[in-house]
């Protein structure tokens, strides 16, 4: 029914049209009824048959069916114009004058639709040997190949045809980059996982043996086990997380909220280890502001870019979270000294594992999974999130709604 609402409506348009017409001329009843009946019962006689004509032709090329079309609207007319005359009792001099004006409309139409199918038919024909260049050399270059002149929809096409082997390499690109990643991913985790485990092993057996037995060395024994531990914990945490953003079973619940209380739980949150690797940690966030985000998620995202700051900022430096609004937009940046990310390493900040470095610290927690969950967060939460070099570091910014 929906498919041929619009043809409905056409109709029923042109029947309005044409009584507002009769109506306007003052015409006899009687005579209105007669020529719609004579002109409607021919016309839809030779719509029915144009249909089954339609239909049989339906496989066959884009320029047949248009000079079908054009013939049965034609002969839909044409047919409704001659029934009503004859059956008015026009004389047969203003008969045949009709009949002479009709053979020349007919002509002139259908050589009008002859041309136009034959420019469709030369659009398709070109768009079909374009994609066969482009199969037979994906290398070619977009802006070299040769200009579609045709209809608007078929130059659309060519376009994106033309434009499909871009952004096919991007696709292998992207996925050569996952796979890259995930393969990454693997083999810190791996290492995440087994230094830790073969630490805690080494010393429970050696505390179940009995081979230590000074009490220093047994604290020292069980503090390091409970760090491996964390290590281990942090690490399945960031793991899961990264399931959920992947899969896409966030179950995120946006709520108004003071940005400024946020800023400053996650900064103090944070302020025990920057205090311990003597770096000072700043909050300058204007009160009042306030944004429409899950306020759990916002955390989460604040104190991964903080500790991911924190780590990298040398002792005796600043790690500063600030906000200003631009518009609509809430920009929350985190300001760290860590001395800049090298230019070939920006677009690689958020993939997964991604470390800058194959260096290995005891203290990192969990497996370089921080930033990318920061910016799964933030894109869940309708956001933005993007890195650039600062003075004497780098700076995270993040992009939120803001509420009016």
């Amino acid at each position: 029914m929906r498919r041929n609402a619009a043809l409905i409506l056409v109709v029923a348009l042109g029947l309005l049209m044409t009584a507002a017409t009769i109506r306007s001329l003052h015409a006899p009843a009687d005579d209105v009824l007669v020529l719609l009946a004579l002109a409607g019962s021919a016309s839809l006689v030779a719509a029915g048959l144009g249909v089954v004509v339609l239909r049989t032709l339906r496989r066959r090329s884009l320029r047949t069916q248009i000079v079908a079309v054009a013939g049965v609207a034609l002969l839909t007319t044409t047919s409704g114009v001659v029934v009503a005359a004859v059956g008015m009792f026009i004389s047969s001099h203003d008969l045949q004058a009709m009949f002479v004006v009709l053979a020349i409309s007919v002509s002139v139409a259908l050589g009008g639709a002859v041309q136009v199918g034959r420019q469709i038919d030369e659009g398709a024909r070109g768009v079909r040997d374009l994609a066969r260049h482009l199969a037979s050399d994906p290398e070619a270059d977009a802006a070299e190949l040769p200009r579609l002149r045709s209809a608007p929809e078929l130059e659309q096409v060519a376009d994106e045809v033309a434009d499909l082997p871009r952004r096919l390499e991007e696709l292998r690109q992207r996925a050569e980059a996952l796979d890259r990643s995930r393969r990454e991913l693997v083999a810190w985790v791996s290492h995440d996982l087994r230094s830790p485990l073969a630490t805690i092993r080494a010393m429970a057996e050696a505390l179940d043996d009995r081979m230590v037995t000074d009490a220093d060395a047994v604290e020292r024994y069980h503090h390091q086990i409970r760090r491996d531990a964390e290590r281990l914990s942090a690490l399945v945490d960031d793991l899961f997380e990264l399931s959920r953003i992947n899969s896409g079973s966030l179950d995120l619940r946006s709520e108004r909220v003071e940005l400024r209380s946020v800023v400053l739980e996650s900064v103090s949150s944070s302020t025990h280890r920057a205090e311990s690797k003597g770096v000072v940690l700043r909050a300058d966030v204007a009160e009042g502001l306030e944004v429409d985000t899950p306020v759990a998620e916002l955390s989460r995202v604040l104190r991964n870019l903080i500790d991911n700051a924190v780590r990298h900022t040398p002792e005796g430096g600043s790690v500063e979270v600030s906000a200003r609004t631009d518009g609509d937009v809430v920009h929350v940046t985190v300001s760290d000294e860590c001395g800049g990310i090298p230019e070939p390493d920006l677009d690689r900040v958020f993939d997964v594992a991604f470390r800058g470095d194959t260096a290995r610290t005891r203290d990192h927690q969990g497996g370089g999974l921080g930033l990318t969950i920061a910016k799964g967060l933030v894109e869940a939460c309708d956001g933005d999130i993007a890195v650039s070099n600062a003075d004497r570091g780098c700076e995270f910014t993040v992009r939120l709604p803001r509420v009016p």
